[in-house]
């Protein structure tokens, strides 16, 4: 009866109203933006707008990677924000590219083009569960941030309504074939779920000597975006495609050099040795 009363009379003990910073709030606006742009695009593939349904992907592919970026500058990252992104990522870049695909091309194709979209779906869901996971392990060297296992999520939507999207500049006769495009769909699943590492840019170092460059290059892409949007698009993805042979050139030359990976290769030889074979977690 004492505690209560004191708590009466001593206003520091009385409940306070929570207060959120702004700042914590910037990011998870912008997530959720995303994800309605990803939801209007379902909305446009049910009325066969079929380029605006593809740009309203490509906002919210801006939109995920801004609201990282924001989280950061602002220092505003949190478990829920985390959380948050994961399950925009997994609506806009999973489950609504396969909805448009199915729309777009596969209603004719029965079950088994269904089955298509559900397993590129069910790819990405894996992909975002195991990256989560993999962002708590202490044990990554630091070269390892340079790259992602497998494509990333957003680069995957893009990927998986290629098909579409040079029907925009080549037409339907042979891109929008259902068998085409049922196959090309469970590919970049597999690719979203595969080892294979890919560039990843957030961590990308650009030399002062070629900032010029970089910018006109910058510019140079804007321009033909505004100008040529779905040839440029083409390209873009066309270009990360090219590139896969090089990250996992790139990867495997800094793997090699890498202590870690040399430790883990001495206690295979251990485990060999004792006849255990048990296989390294830094090899598997």
């Amino acid at each position: 009866m004492a505690d209560t009363n004191a708590n009466q009379t001593n206003p520091k003990a009385r409940s306070r109203i929570r207060v959120i910073s702004l700042n914590k709030m910037i990011p998870n606006a912008l997530t959720l933006l995303g994800l309605a742009s990803g939801l209007t695009a379902v909305r446009f593939a049910l009325d066969e707008k079929w380029e605006f349904s593809a740009l309203a992907i490509f906002v919210a592919m801006i939109l995920d990677t801004l609201d990282g970026r924001t989280a950061r500058l602002l220092n505003s990252a949190s478990k829920f924000g985390a959380e948050l992104d994961s399950l925009s990522d997994i609506v806009c870049f999973g489950v609504v590219p396969a909805l448009i695909i199915y729309l777009w091309a596969m209603q004719d194709a029965g079950r088994w083009g269904w089955i298509a979209c559900i397993l590129y779906a069910m790819c990405c869901a894996l992909r975002l569960a195991r990256f989560n996971v993999a962002l708590e392990d202490p044990n990554k060297p630091s070269w390892a941030n340079q790259f992602f296992t497998g494509v990333p999520a957003p680069a995957g939507a893009g990927l998986a309504l290629l098909p579409m999207i040079i029907s925009f500049v080549a037409g339907d006769d042979f891109v929008r074939n259902p068998l085409a495009v049922a196959i090309w769909t469970i590919a970049m699943g597999a690719l979203l779920i595969s080892t294979v590492p890919t560039f990843s840019f957030k961590t990308s170092r650009i030399p002062r000597a070629w900032m010029a460059p970089m910018m006109i290059g910058i510019t140079g892409i804007i321009a033909f975006l505004v100008s040529t949007p779905w040839w440029t698009f083409t390209v873009i993805l066309a270009a990360y495609l090219i590139s896969m042979p090089f990250s996992y050139r790139r990867h495997k030359k800094l793997q090699s050099h890498s202590p870690v990976v040399m430790a883990a290769d001495d206690d295979m030889d251990d485990d060999d040795s004792d006849g255990g074979g048990t296989v390294s977690p830094a090899k598997a």
